[in-house]
């Protein structure tokens, strides 16, 4: 008998005793010669065929708690589970308590599809609320694609998700709760328009989020009349880097009206205390920021300067408004959770889970295959507007159509699962605080 008959024999014999540890079957892969590898791959099938198949809704999370936009995930996660703990106070989902297995996807794409893997493959969650940056969910959409499992992402922006959902690699598996970066690039346009730049420079992180955030606000600021002045050659730098100084002298040169950072604050506050350091901030040129540095301490990240001043004080910025009708009530709850505020997107991360556990009720069902079906139902028109989800849960099993109002906004999804927005123009004060000092509409071309 050959190795890989042995093994498949094994799998099987391994199937039927559950009681049989990880360690136990990669030693005898081991002792066949085989890569433990091998060993793991035929495990993880017989855990999946082995996995729970009790009738209780479980859903994951793809989060960053490390990495790039770990100062975003943290919260975020404490907004899903916040969220399940208010769905199971009020009978949870087919009347049985909802399952939250959360995974750090460490800003990280490598990371973030294995991290699905599990979700989808061993722990057999019929909907996943993540992940939070364009280049993790790029990395993980397949395979929940592949797996039928609903992902839906409260902060993934990158246009690439609406072109593919046009050409129907997500087989309506995908959607997103923060609108996407085609509609922030012509917010980010009409800024620049309305703050008088007429030339602007691009520094951005070199990923999807990055690429797709620059080419959507060239468009839509040279459509406006404005002009970009290293659009033949834009600046990015790699999301590993540790050092900008290069960059940064690149993206200022030809003293440009403006430069636009598109960056996580980890880098972000790097390359703008790069900038400061060469002397290149105070003067003719400002800094535009998008919702990727949103962070309520960016100031703090970035420091002083030599007169005791936050370095970013006056800069402006977009991120998507979070202007929901359950907006105050998540608030609230979440500072009496938490003693805290919640940071850009948690709003939208609550109601990317309050929708999947909305969707499974409507649907009887705890699989994905059902369940993204029903998403359209209850969050868009026609139906009941409400907002709070535990009556929600309980209009739907008195066979009433709703229409959930969010805290994020309205939720009504489109056929490539985008939904429109609002941009909030934010600023860092001289106290270091962010503020929000307007609204800007934007509704796509």
């Amino acid at each position: 008998m050959t190795k890989l008959l042995v093994l498949q024999e094994l799998k099987k014999n391994y199937m039927n005793q559950p009681n049989k540890t990880q360690l136990q079957f990669t030693r005898v892969a081991k002792l066949l010669g085989c890569g433990k590898a091998i060993a793991l791959i035929l495990l993880a099938a017989a855990c999946q065929n082995n996995a729970s198949s009790g009738s209780g809704l479980k859903i994951g999370t793809l989060l960053p708690i490390t990495g790039d936009l770990a100062q975003f995930g943290t919260s975020m996660q404490d907004s899903a589970n916040l969220l399940v703990k208010r769905v199971n106070e009020c009978s949870g989902v087919l009347g049985q308590p909802v399952q939250l297995i959360s995974e750090n996807d460490q800003t990280n794409p490598a990371a973030g599809a294995a991290a699905m893997t599990k979700l989808a493959e061993v722990d057999r969650v019929g909907g996943v609320v993540g992940a939070a940056g364009t280049s993790v969910s790029s990395a993980a959409v397949d395979i929940a694609v592949r797996n039928q499992v609903v992902q839906i992402s409260p902060s993934t922006t990158g246009p690439i998700f609406t072109e593919r959902a046009k050409k129907g690699d997500f087989q309506g598996f995908w959607f997103r709760t923060a609108p996407p970066d085609n509609f922030q690039g012509q917010a980010l346009a009409k800024l620049a328009q309305a703050r008088g730049f007429k030339t602007v420079s691009v520094l951005a992180l070199n990923n999807d989020y990055g690429r797709g955030l620059v080419n959507a606000f060239t468009s839509a600021f040279t459509s406006l009349g404005g002009k970009v002045l290293n659009q033949a050659k834009p600046t990015y730098y790699p999301p590993d880097a540790s050092s900008f100084e290069s960059e940064v002298a690149a993206a200022f040169r030809g003293n440009p009206d403006a430069v636009l950072l598109v960056a996580y604050p980890e880098t972000g506050s790097l390359i703008l205390k790069a900038a400061y350091q060469q002397g290149l901030l105070g003067k003719k040129t400002q800094v535009m920021l998008t919702d990727g540095m949103k962070d309520l301490k960016i100031a703090q990240l970035v420091g002083k300067n030599s007169q005791g001043a936050y370095i970013t004080t006056g800069m402006i910025g977009t991120a998507a408004s979070a202007g929901g009708v359950a907006l105050k009530q998540f608030n609230d709850r979440y500072k009496t959770a938490y003693n805290s505020q919640p940071v850009v997107y948690s709003p939208n991360t609550w109601d990317a889970a309050a929708v999947l556990v909305l969707a499974a009720e409507a649907a009887k069902s705890t699989s994905g295959r059902t369940i993204k079906d029903k998403i359209r139902e209850v969050a868009n028109p026609p139906g009941q507007k409400v907002s709070d989800v535990c009556q929600a849960l309980s209009l739907i099993r008195q066979g009433k159509k709703i229409d959930y109002q969010g805290a994020s906004g309205n939720l009504d999804f489109d056929s490539q699962g985008d939904v429109m927005g609002n941009y909030d123009i934010w600023t860092i004060d001289k106290n270091g605080q962010l503020k929000v000092v307007s609204t800007i509409s934007v509704r796509g071309s």
